[in-house]
């Protein structure tokens, strides 16, 4: 079953967030990840969403997805993006 990372992230230095934007899609890809939602207009329609941007990535699994979170190539760059950003990260199933 697919399953989904979805983040709502808050950008707090962008060009250190540029430099782990350019070198995350490739390892996406690696671990059989695609964006679905990458950035773009955000258009509130209900409740207290703040705006920020919005990211989701599909994978085959939930453990296809764990396997990036946790890979030896992602990992560096998830601490560059926590050293650049703040937000939520969420892994759902999907139907």
């Amino acid at each position: 079953m697919a399953a989904y990372i979805m983040g709502q992230i808050d950008v707090t230095d962008v060009e250190v967030f540029k430099r782990y934007s350019e070198k995350v899609h490739a390892t996406v890809q690696q671990y059989g990840g695609r964006y679905l939602v990458r950035g773009g207009e955000v258009e509130k329609l209900e409740g207290e969403f703040s705006g920020r941007r919005l990211v989701v990535i599909e994978f085959e699994s939930a453990e296809a997805a764990k396997h990036w979170y946790t890979s030896v190539e992602y990992v560096p760059l998830k601490k560059l993006r926590q050293s650049a950003s703040g937000g939520d990260l969420l892994l759902v199933d999907g139907v």
